[in-house]
């Protein structure tokens, strides 16, 4: 074979075009194919509206509906622990422990040592299968604590001389001894005029929460009893809160009734008197005296 050389002027010979992949046939469904298309969109329409009918409202998993547990203004601890173990079908004591137990640190001031009287805050509680009293104690103790820790209690018990607890401890007692927010003010005018002047508060309800009892009648043996809560016996504010008062009570006292008040007697229902006058006081005393024997006669 003769081998020719190629000729420098020859024309460049063109590159071969890459060849490009041909575009797939579009697959055309035969009759039976279009049929089997259809029963399927049929059927999936079917399902999409079968979904919703297993899911109707009363097929739907129950929602567990809150019970609630109410626990009212000067509701001592034991009356809240008691409550709480009922609410949750728990053995009497269960709550009580929860709360001394050393793990279970409820936020307290520390001017309370660990008590959470005056602390377990008086309000209506939602409560479920899932409550445990360690959380609801806690809850109620971190109520309290917003309820209480603000800035115009802190300032209203200072000008009285007062921390925070104290105020606590003083709102325990009012609300203790009135029914009213009218009564609550001025009994708290007559615990910051007695304080004021270094009298003993000689209050009952102070020797009840001592004596674990609660009673209008106070012997004279009630009056010697040797406790710190014997405020007939030792001046100046208990040594803890002797239940757990509602805001209304502490707001009485921080800002108390004008009046110079010194002695207060429920005479009867609604018939609370205030007076500076010892002698009208044991006047007073004498018709609730008169009252209560007619009254139990």
């Amino acid at each position: 074979m003769t081998y020719r050389q190629s000729s420098p002027y020859a024309p460049p010979r063109r590159p071969r075009r890459p060849s490009l992949p041909r575009p797939p046939r579009r697959a055309r469904l035969t009759r039976r194919g279009r049929l089997a298309l259809l029963l399927g969109a049929v059927v999936a329409a079917a399902a999409a509206i079968t979904v919703p009918l297993l899911l109707l409202p009363g097929d739907e998993p129950a929602v567990e509906k809150p019970r609630t547990l109410l626990v009212p203004e000067g509701w001592r601890s034991g009356q809240v622990y008691t409550a709480v173990d009922r609410a949750l079908g728990l053995p009497e004591g269960t709550a009580r422990k929860a709360a001394s137990a050393p793990g279970a640190v409820l936020p307290l001031p520390a001017a309370a040592g660990g008590n959470p009287e005056g602390y377990l805050f008086p309000a209506t509680y939602p409560v479920v299968a899932a409550t445990t009293p360690e959380g609801l104690l806690r809850y109620m103790a971190e109520t309290a604590g917003k309820r209480f820790g603000t800035q115009r209690i802190a300032e209203g018990a200072k000008a009285y001389g007062m921390s925070t607890y104290q105020a606590v401890i003083a709102a325990s007692i009012v609300q203790a001894e009135a029914d009213s927010a009218e009564d609550m003010a001025k009994v708290a005018r007559v615990v910051h005029n007695r304080l004021a002047r270094g009298m003993a508060l000689q209050m009952d309800s102070t020797l009840n929460y001592a004596l674990g009892r609660s009673t209008v009648d106070t012997t004279t043996a009630d009056t010697k009893i040797d406790s710190p809560y014997n405020t007939y016996e030792r001046k100046g504010l208990p040594p803890t809160p002797i239940g757990n008062p509602g805001e209304q009570a502490l707001d009485a006292v921080i800002r108390p009734a004008d009046g110079d008040w010194l002695y207060f007697v429920t005479v009867a229902p609604g018939d609370t008197r205030f007076t500076a006058d010892y002698a009208l006081h044991q006047e007073n005393v004498a018709e609730f005296n008169a009252n209560r024997r007619v009254a139990t006669s």
